[in-house]
């Protein structure tokens, strides 16, 4: 179970309000273009709403529960619970007559579904499941991720997805963070992060060829100029990390004593850290309390192979 909110979005100009405040193409969830699914509809996008100096204020992921074209829009966003009523502020601040209503939803349910180990094809049993099911989809940003289930509250799992396990959200955090992929306001700190060098593109949130949105110019801009030096990428320690963490924003450096990035979030030895692609192969370490602790950086193996970017 994820403590992340839904909020819903419905109304004959959902998806074109929303199309001017977020990085992907939110067309895409009300207009068939495409053998995307049975209807030609994707069931979920995964984007950013940015400020206007294009730096990430909230990582949202959408679903699409109308079912056709033809079906008054009908959108759910999926955000960090700690900023719920400010991203209802945002909406509603840009909202100004557009026929859109913004209701958070609490009587639902989110979940994360992770294959195990020897999980084995479970696409094949997931293809079909229980009327409790309001949204079963692949999770958006990459297949690693596994599937997103949305569910009323109270509603028996194990008849939805038979032979599954509930783990806990620290299962859930140590799988993501392994993989590198950021997700609500620690790893992406609102005002400060930016979308690309926060793999934005690699996790298909942002459309190229849309419109425009808030914070659209800067992101354009590297994206074209093609040069990104940082990244953020998945981190290990040698032992896990003290209880009370390490400061935000801690820096790490190389062993000459150079900034090589700045350290995001973690849970036990693993973490995601902001870093410099030129020194992810040098030895790194991190100042906490004094003293000098080790870390190894990895480039994750969904990163699209043949990259130059």
């Amino acid at each position: 179970p994820l403590g992340r909110a839904l909020l819903g979005v419905r109304g004959a100009e959902a998806a074109v309000f929303l199309q001017g405040l977020l990085t992907n193409d939110v067309t895409r969830l009300v207009t068939e273009d495409g053998p995307t699914t049975a209807a030609g509809l994707p069931r979920a996008l995964y984007a950013h709403a940015l400020n206007v100096q294009g730096r990430c204020l909230y990582d949202l992921i959408l679903y699409r529960l109308h079912e056709s074209a033809q079906e008054e829009p009908h959108i759910l966003l999926e955000c960090d619970s700690g900023v719920l009523d400010a991203i209802q502020k945002h909406l509603k601040l840009y909202k100004i007559r557009r026929k859109v209503n913004i209701t958070p939803c609490l009587d639902l349910s989110l979940w994360a579904v992770i294959p195990g180990e020897r999980a084995g094809d479970i696409a094949s049993s997931l293809t079909k499941p229980a009327d409790q099911a309001l949204i079963l989809t692949p999770d958006p940003r990459t297949d690693v991720m596994g599937w997103r289930l949305i569910t009323k509250k109270g509603v028996n799992l194990s008849e939805i997805i038979p032979g599954s396990i509930i783990g806990n959200i620290q299962d859930y955090h140590r799988h993501r963070y392994k993989q590198g992929i950021p997700e609500g306001v620690k790893d992406l700190p609102p005002g400060v992060a930016l979308p690309l060098e926060s793999n934005l593109a690699y996790m298909n949130g942002i459309s190229f060829t849309k419109g425009c949105y808030i914070g659209q110019e800067l992101t354009a801009r590297t994206h074209h100029m093609g040069v990104i030096r940082k990244r953020l990428l998945p981190v290990q320690f040698p032992a896990p990390l003290p209880s009370d963490g390490v400061p935000e924003g801690a820096e790490i450096l190389t062993e000459s004593g150079k900034s090589a990035g700045k350290f995001r979030a973690g849970g036990g030895e693993l973490g995601i850290a902001l870093l410099r692609l030129a020194n992810i192969n040098e030895p790194l370490c991190l100042n906490i309390a004094g003293d000098k602790v080790k870390l190894t950086a990895n480039i994750p193996e969904w990163w699209p192979k043949n990259t130059s970017k």
